[in-house]
């Protein structure tokens, strides 16, 4: 992995973000050169490493001669850049400006310049609820959010332009990604760094729902990783694969789990379900990027849980 990445030039759109200034960082240690383009809509620039071989640009993947101007100048790109959840069902026109029209300009830029490869962050938001678990690539897939129809299509793109265009493109779908540089303060975050910030105050945890829907939390070391696998591995392109742990636990499992972390005080309280709770399990299958990348998951959520917490306890 560092022969191929040392000194080569690397952009990530969407760097300044949670996951991906954590890509950024493993990209920087493993000798890459890195360029960052974010508009920090959601990102934040003190969350990238201070190093002479990153460059920051703030910018959005909406601007196409700064698409084409940056896509010129990098050999491989990692596409990061979208509007969240939270952000998209509050504004489907935005989401689809950026989620989708942004990658189409970005996948353009590449198809007309040439690259060595581009590798496309997704979302397991597109399975819906599945019929059966664990959820394979090959599951149906049910969007029930605006936001999981502009991933899903930005997925499609990706794909149809290996397919048509022999663009190398493929595709990682992130499932529940927690961990470091998830700020509690950012109020986009998500629901694993809010347990913390309150528990850690000793203030009552919110539970939306009943608490018994399940998700698969990856922790975002794991995530980087399996990214960067993607990046580098020629096995890849054209491919989709699952990213998660492969395990489901409840967001009552999770809450007593974060709570017995911080030998919190807080009491878990039940509140109204969210527009965007839509999902009632989720685990994801991995057998897939195993057998192909060689990428396994390093983290178990236990280890990852204290690891976030103390992140957390440094940084809040």
């Amino acid at each position: 992995m560092i022969e191929i990445l040392n000194k080569n030039k690397i952009l990530v759109t969407g760097g300044a973000g949670f996951v991906g200034s954590n890509i950024v960082r493993l990209l920087l240690e493993f000798g890459a050169h890195v360029t960052v383009l974010d508009n920090l809509y959601t990102g934040f620039e003190h969350l990238l490493p201070k190093n002479p071989n990153l460059k920051f640009i703030l910018g959005d993947v909406c601007d196409k001669k700064l698409i084409t101007k940056l896509v010129k100048e990098n050999k491989y790109i990692i596409h990061a850049a979208a509007k969240n959840i939270i952000v998209s069902t509050k504004n489907p026109v935005e989401d689809f400006q950026t989620n989708i029209g942004g990658t189409l300009n970005l996948l353009v830029a590449c198809k007309e310049y040439g690259i060595e490869k581009l590798v496309y962050t997704g979302s397991a938001s597109v399975y819906g609820n599945p019929n059966t678990i664990p959820i394979s690539e090959d599951s149906a897939i049910y969007t029930l959010s605006p936001y999981a129809v502009s991933k899903l299509a930005g997925e499609n793109y990706c794909i149809s332009f290996y397919e048509s265009y022999n663009l190398p493109t493929s595709v990682v779908r992130y499932s529940n990604v927690y961990g470091l540089n998830q700020d509690p303060k950012n109020p986009y975050c998500g629901v694993i760094s809010k347990f913390f910030a309150n528990a850690i105050n000793d203030i009552p945890i919110n539970i939306h729902g009943d608490g018994e829907q399940t998700r698969d939390f990856t922790y975002v070391y794991d995530a980087a990783m399996a990214t960067i696998e993607a990046l580098i591995n020629p096995k890849s392109v054209g491919n989709i694969f699952n990213t998660g742990s492969g395990f489901e636990v409840s967001i009552n499992n999770l809450a007593e789990k974060i709570v017995k972390t911080t030998n919190s005080k807080s009491k878990i309280v039940y509140v109204d379900k969210r527009d965007i709770d839509n999902i009632r399990r989720r685990s994801v299958n991995i057998e897939k990027i195993r057998r192909i990348l060689r990428w396994s998951p390093l983290y178990t959520l236990d280890k990852g849980l204290n690891e976030t917490y103390n992140w957390l306890k440094k940084s809040m």
